[in-house]
């Protein structure tokens, strides 16, 4: 049997018996997938594009979390007889079902102060807190029969991202670049990007790779003017001497992997050095928003200190999109309430929070779709809308909301879907999904962004611990009414 032949049969007999010992010293202690063996045993780059399960509308996906949970109440989903109760007991037939007592416990019905507006010819409510994204009516799907599981932030976070309610899994991007690879072999295909002071709730987790190989983890971009660290070249090493140390690290590691070929860490290492070269060439310039036009930087707000960080964060999507970045993950960052750094998380002074962040992120994200539009991406890139729950409609203290997974909004634009158009509805006060046969879960929502790309959830699968595992764990499907 020649070398060829040999490294068949192991790879479509799953490594033998040889296969079962080495599967114990994978991370997590899992079996290895056969492709990705295959990888490994071949010296191929895991990162080399692939195809899809069948023809994708969609290249690129830009994720924007919102991260605390806004009250969806308060911008797309109009209640008139909300308004009418404010201040009353929450009557008891609304909350028929509810079995997860919330933080707070149940208070008083709570209207905030706003102004709504039908926009577009879909005629869909906005509130005044996004006078911007409003005017986009007719590029957005609204999703508001939304529901998950659990209602603390660190969990339902990891599920938004994961799908899962315990860290361990990997997270959607991260499964994305597992299906198709890079289209760009100079920037990673998997970016997170975030505003403010600090990183977002959660951390890392939210990005990891999970059981995957670590190749697939997501890479984040920090806010400010330099969002890579260390990228530029030391000032004593010529670019020749730097060349070589890369070659004789490669050496090493090359003859360090021979002895440990399923270890998927030492290959992640091997290849960000290698990605990490390149990226001293392409990724300044693709995060250098300094040849942008005025008007450009105007559309995204870069003119005005409420909005520079987030929309300098939205046009930096723009630009990784262009450059086939597959999946961007965007989460927004904290503002100053009262003298402390909070996110959208509105137990109190909604009005004044919501307020602010309203403000951040309204100009950029109209910004961005109209910028996509213009430039012929808003159909092959599908921008998401979305959080790790919604905000009930009775308040705390009398001026903020609590955690709401019963039922809330998120919206989708661009991608094939079906724009100008509205799935499900909550009830007349805004607590829960009114026709459950129309609540839409994280996992249908991540088996619909799956199918855009062309991918299955049913068949994307990775052999872990005995069990063949998906990105939707063994739920989701597809919500096809979503879909143009």
């Amino acid at each position: 049997m020649n070398d060829k032949a040999r490294r068949d049969f192991l790879i479509k007999s799953g490594l033998g018996a040889g296969g079962l010992a080495l599967s114990g010293l994978l991370p997590g202690g899992g079996f290895i997938n056969a492709s990705f063996a295959s990888d490994l045993i071949a010296g191929a780059d895991p990162l080399t594009p692939k195809q899809p399960h069948f023809p994708g509308k969609v290249k690129s996906v830009i994720w924007l979390h919102q991260d605390g949970a806004p009250s969806t109440i308060d911008f797309f989903d109009y209640k008139p007889e909300l308004i009418k109760l404010h201040g009353q007991e929450v009557p008891a037939s609304f909350l028929k079902g509810i079995k997860t007592s919330t933080q707070g416990g149940v208070g008083k019905l709570f209207a905030s102060n706003r102004t709504w507006k039908q926009y577009g010819q879909s005629g869909a409510w906005f509130s005044d807190l996004v006078p911007n994204i409003a005017q986009h009516a007719d590029k957005i799907t609204f999703l508001k029969s939304s529901v998950t599981v659990g209602a603390t932030h660190d969990i339902s976070i990891l599920k938004l991202n994961t799908g899962g309610l315990n860290p361990g899994r990997p997270s959607l991007g991260a499964w994305i670049q597992y299906a198709l690879g890079t289209a760009n072999p100079d920037l990673p295909a998997y970016v997170v990007l975030y505003n403010g002071n600090r990183e977002p709730t959660g951390g890392s987790i939210n990005w990891s790779s999970g059981f995957l190989p670590a190749v697939y983890q997501g890479t984040a971009f920090r806010p400010g003017d330099s969002p890579i660290l260390h990228l530029d070249r030391p000032e004593l090493i010529a670019a020749a001497q730097q060349s070589e140390n890369l070659d004789l690290l490669k050496q090493l590691n090359n003859k360090v992997n021979s002895a440990y070929p399923n270890d998927s860490e030492l290959q992640a290492r091997g290849r960000a050095y290698d990605l990490a070269a390149r990226m001293q060439v392409t990724a300044p310039e693709a995060v250098d928003l300094s040849k942008e036009t005025a008007a450009t930087k105007e559309l995204y707000g870069l003119n005005d200190d409420a909005t520079k960080s987030y929309g300098t964060t939205l046009l930096r999507a723009r630009r990784l999109v262009e450059r086939g970045v597959r999946f961007i993950q965007v989460v927004t960052g904290p503002q100053d309430i009262n003298g402390t750094s909070r996110n959208w998380d509105a137990h109190q002074d909604l009005e004044e929070n919501h307020g602010k962040h309203a403000k951040t992120v309204d100009k950029p994200i109209a910004g961005l779709l109209a910028d996509l539009q213009s430039r012929g991406l808003l159909d092959s890139t599908l921008v998401v809308w979305t959080s790790e729950f919604g905000r009930t409609s009775y308040g705390q203290s009398g001026t903020g909301r609590d955690h709401n997974p019963w039922g809330y909004t998120q919206w989708f634009a661009g991608g094939g879907f079906k724009a100008g158009y509205t799935h499900g509805a909550t009830d007349e006060i805004g607590l829960q999904v009114a026709d459950k046969s129309l609540a839409v879960d994280t996992y249908d929502v991540h088996a619909t962004v799956l199918n855009q790309l062309g991918l299955d959830h049913l068949k994307l699968i990775y052999q872990y611990q005995g069990r063949s595992e998906r990105p939707t764990v063994v739920y989701g499907k597809v919500i096809k009414e979503l879909i143009a």
